[in-house]
């Protein structure tokens, strides 16, 4: 999902062009990506941070 979600924000950064377009992937746009995914895996993590799960 943390993948998918740093994906998503890729595409949507760059308005779903392909490279050929001209369009560049902004250092705040890879930024803002890096930051869904990795708040999207705190999310998501199994366990709650190194607890057992019951």
């Amino acid at each position: 999902m943390a993948v998918l979600a740093g994906l998503a924000v890729l595409w949507f950064g760059t308005g779903g062009s392909a490279p050929a377009d001209g369009r560049r992937v902004t250092n705040a746009v890879l930024l803002l990506a890096a930051g869904a995914a990795l708040a999207v895996w705190y999310l998501t993590r199994p366990g709650g941070g190194g607890k057992p799960v019951s």
